[in-house]
């Protein structure tokens, strides 16, 4: 039987062999790993949901300093996917996902008793919003194990579930945040007020923001630890470098920072970039803070940018998921197009409201929805994106390179956080977006060319 084992390891494993694949097996392991990966994205985008509130809570750092913070889990999640893309076939799938998961206390139980105390050093957050980089590096080893469960015919919508899925990690620590910080829970390590620009302070409690995951998180290392087994997939680190000589491996990177980078980027970085364009922020439209702040265009509501950053994630989450049997149906390649090409489109689309109208709070009401508008779009066509690319991989490459392929590919575009978060820091939003727009259309080029148009090189 292929589900036979020798320790972790499963034997004679060949799930393209319909009469021996042990589908229950493939299956269980999928919603196993989809529930850790998910609080993996949990408390890699920890951060993104508590950073923009700092200084409501009485800290006290400079927009440099909280795009900075943002942005390192981008950073370390990229670099511990360098790492954790060749740990499957050395760790297995069982050992991996269950220490992986443990690790996730380390941050998440560090930002619950920090975000309590406005008198922690700026390093500790900086330490601590590296740690966060624990979850985003679990994504290039459970990828690339999980797709050697599924037969070629199916990885596009395994891994796309999972991936998808796991993404709606960033949304449910953005949309549950404001509602977990209103009663106390953890009311133990006491309670923050938290002030606003023009409005009265209000009483939270924002170690639940993080605190709550911890159980969940040990369910999940318990439930990989009894249930999961490993594929037998040997390759040492050097034998897993061979994928550098394949030149697919090059342009599917490129590719896949062009979706994942922006998605990761601008989960990220949404919350922030709302804020110093449209609110409290932005010193064009509101000056002060508490109760002397004094609104620079009369009649202009600033938006809380808590009540709209889970909806970037979600749009692009929600994509990757419903979008992902398509691709199987349709080949990847050519949703990949469509992805480059509506990128393009909602790059454009959103620069002109990169620069706020403050001649009147209708230009300026108008502005905010364009941008907000234009940002939907951006996550629906990266997650559209996401999806495909991951259809491609498989197809384009043998089973073992493709597992390497795919935890490399997700290794570099992790680091979109850290880019997206550096890049807005030196220049203008709209100097970034313009470079966006360029690279889109280098991508679009690439995928036309080498995997869509009519005699491909590797059609996919």
């Amino acid at each position: 039987m292929s589900s036979e084992t020798k320790g972790d390891w499963l034997q004679s494993w060949d799930p393209e062999n319909e009469e021996t694949w042990d589908k229950k097996l493939a299956w269980n392991t999928l919603i196993i790993t989809t529930f850790t990966l998910t609080l993996c994205f949990v408390a890699w985008f920890l951060p993104s949901a508590i950073v923009p509130k700092l200084n409501n809570l009485g800290f006290s750092f400079t927009a440099t300093q909280l795009y900075w913070m943002a942005a390192m889990p981008g950073l370390s999640g990229g670099l511990m996917r360098l790492v954790w893309m060749v740990l499957p076939p050395i760790m297995g799938t069982r050992k991996m996902v269950t220490v992986t998961t443990l690790l996730l206390i380390l941050p998440v139980l560090g930002w619950g008793f920090e975000v309590t105390n406005p008198d922690v050093p700026y390093w500790r957050l900086m330490a601590l919003a590296f740690l966060a980089g624990i979850g985003g590096g679990a994504f290039s080893g459970f990828m690339p194990s999980t797709s050697y469960f599924f037969p070629k015919k199916m990885q596009g919508t395994a891994l796309g579930l999972q991936a998808g899925i796991g993404n709606f990690g960033v949304s449910l620590v953005q949309l549950l945040t404001p509602w977990l910080i209103s009663f106390g829970m953890f009311g133990f390590l006491g309670s923050q007020m938290m002030a606003f620009p023009g409005k009265e302070p209000v009483v939270v409690w924002y170690q639940n923001s993080a605190l709550v995951y911890i159980p969940f998180i040990l369910i999940g290392a318990l439930w990989a630890w009894m249930v999961l087994r490993s594929v037998p997939v040997k390759a040492n680190i050097k034998q897993q470098f061979d994928i550098f000589r394949n030149q697919d491996t090059w342009w599917m990177t490129l590719l896949y920072i062009m979706t994942f980078g922006t998605f990761s980027g601008l989960s990220a970085q949404f919350g922030l970039l709302m804020l110093n364009l449209y609110g409290g922020g932005n010193s064009a439209i509101v000056e002060g803070a508490g109760e002397t702040a004094r609104l620079l265009v009369d009649g202009y509501t600033l938006p809380d940018p808590v009540k709209f950053v889970f909806l970037g994630p979600l749009v692009g989450a929600g994509a990757r998921v419903l979008f992902s049997p398509l691709t199987d149906r349709m080949g990847g390649a050519i949703w990949t197009l469509i992805s480059g090409i509506g990128l393009l489109g909602s790059i454009l689309f959103t620069i002109p409201a990169l620069v706020p109208d403050t001649s009147s709070a209708a230009a300026l009401s108008g502005g905010f929805n364009r941008f907000l508008a234009g940002m939907l779009l951006i996550f629906l066509f990266a997650g559209i994106g996401n999806a495909s690319t991951f259809k491609q991989m498989p197809m384009i490459f043998e089973r073992r390179q493709a597992g390497g392929v795919i935890g490399w590919t997700a290794a570099i575009a992790a680091f979109g956080p850290f880019l997206f978060g550096v890049g807005l820091t030196i220049m203008s939003p709209t100097a970034f977006y313009i470079i966006g727009a360029v690279w889109a259309v280098m991508c679009i080029g690439i995928t036309w060319w080498r995997y869509a148009r009519p005699g491909a090189p590797k059609k996919s």
